[in-house]
C-alpha cells in the first residue's frame, strides 16, 4: 500500500522514478521494488527521504485512507502519529510492538472479571 501511494504522489507530481530516486538519493532498483509492493518495509529514513521530495510528511505516506473531516478525529490521529513516530526513531521494530499487543491483550483478559 505504501509503495502504490508513493507512485501516485509521483506521478501527480509528474517524477519519474529515476528523478525521484535521483532527488532523494535512493535506489531506483529499490524504490522500483516498493512502488511494485516487492518491497513492502520500507525504512523510516527511506519514507522521510522519499516524502520530502514528494512535499508529504511520512505520515501521509503510511495513512491507509484519506484523513477524517472531524476535529477530534484528527487530533486522535495526530496522536497516534506522534506514537508511531516516536516507537519507530527509538528502534522499535514491528515484531516487538506488536509481541507488547498481544501481552496487552493478555494482561487485560487475565484482569477481566467475567
Amino acid at each position: 500500500m505504501i509503495g502504490k501511494r508513493v507512485q501516485n504522489l509521483r506521478l501527480r507530481r509528474g517524477l519519474t522514478l529515476s528523478e525521484l530516486a535521483e532527488r532523494a538519493g535512493v535506489a531506483k532498483s529499490y524504490l522500483s521494488t516498493m512502488e511494485r509492493d516487492i518491497q513492502s518495509n520500507p525504512s523510516i529514513q527511506f519514507l522521510e527521504k522519499i516524502a520530502a521530495v514528494l512535499g508529504v510528511t511520512v505520515e501521509a505516506l503510511l495513512q491507509p485512507e484519506e484523513p477524517q473531516d472531524s476535529d477530534e478525529a484528527d487530533r486522535l490521529d495526530q496522536e497516534w502519529q506522534e506514537l508511531v513516530r516516536e516507537a519507530m526513531s527509538s528502534g522499535i521494530s514491528k515484531e516487538q510492538f506488536r509481541d507488547f499487543l498481544e501481552f496487552s491483550k493478555w494482561r487485560n483478559r487475565d484482569r477481566d472479571p467475567s
